[in-house]
């Protein structure tokens, strides 16, 4: 069975696409992108807690450290989450969902700066092309398009960075032992406990007892309890340069989900620039050059 692994993950991708299209929904339909991205993070908290407690003895064994390192990996959710759902209201889901798949881009960078790699010409021109695919991608030329805001670029590049945060985080909760279940749970509960001093409480209320809530809840159980659990078992019988190019599919699935359910387009400039940045990020991804 050495699809699973792979199965996994590109169901976990999907799912995390799938979540940032409705999440684009509900901001259409008017809601903030603040208690949107609270419901999705509280409810797969939820889900999360009851997987949790399935088997409360293998999975509450739990140290100080793992403690620490799923409440980073918890920030960095946090301002992943946060960012891509600013970024969504501001530049539409499909530069956004693309916006965030820069993250490995941070890695090379970050590793560069520290002398864990080795600047190479190769690498060199896949970052310099994945900068003239933001360039084209979030038409700052001027072109035809006048939706971009730089606050819509601007989040979309930091909910990459703070992404890549969380995967490096977990990648070392889970190097100590730590059960999926544990890790992510502590995760999310972070999440919720940073971000409900700034969630507007008759919003919640709002949401509770509107026809939305199927939404949010969807948006809850698709983009984080169902998605982090699935994404991170299957990566754990599937090499990183086979997961990264199966990555490819959140932000096409919610390019698409854009289209379908907002009407969203892109020109034909930005259909280049998104065609170049991944391609460029997905031979980083797997150290073919």
């Amino acid at each position: 069975m050495y699809w699973l692994g792979p199965g996994l993950v590109m169901f976990g991708a999907f799912l995390w696409g799938v979540s940032g299209g409705l999440g684009g929904l509900l901001i259409d339909r008017g809601w903030g992108p603040l208690i949107t991205v609270f419901f999705r993070g509280a409810t797969g908290f939820v889900f999360l807690l009851i997987w949790l407690l399935y088997q409360p003895r293998k999975n509450l064994r739990i140290d100080r450290y793992l403690v620490l390192w799923s409440v980073i990996g918890g920030l960095g959710v946090t301002g992943n989450l946060t960012f891509y759902l600013i970024s969504i209201s501001e530049v539409g889901v499909a530069v956004a969902a693309t916006l965030m798949y820069l993250a490995p881009v941070y890695v090379y960078l970050a590793a560069f700066l520290t002398g864990v790699e080795r600047p190479t010409i190769p690498k060199g021109l896949a970052i310099a092309v994945t900068m003239l695919g933001i360039v084209m991608l979030t038409d700052v030329l001027g072109g035809a398009t006048s939706s971009i805001t730089l606050l819509g670029v601007a989040t979309g590049l930091l909910s990459g960075l703070c992404y890549a945060l969380f995967i490096f985080v977990f990648k070392h909760a889970a190097a100590r032992g730590g059960r999926p279940q544990s890790i992510l749970s502590i995760s999310l509960l972070t999440f919720t406990l940073v971000l409900i001093p700034f969630v507007d409480y008759s919003q919640v209320i709002a949401v509770s007892t509107s026809p939305d809530v199927v939404w949010f809840v969807l948006t809850g159980l698709f983009g984080a309890g169902l998605a982090f659990p699935v994404y991170f078992i299957g990566l754990r019988t599937t090499s990183s340069s086979i997961a990264s190019v199966i990555a490819m599919i959140e932000p096409l699935t919610a390019s698409l989900m854009g289209v379908m359910l907002l009407g969203e387009t892109l020109g034909p400039l930005q259909l280049v620039g998104m065609a170049l940045i991944l391609v460029a990020v997905t031979l980083l991804s797997t150290r073919r050059i």
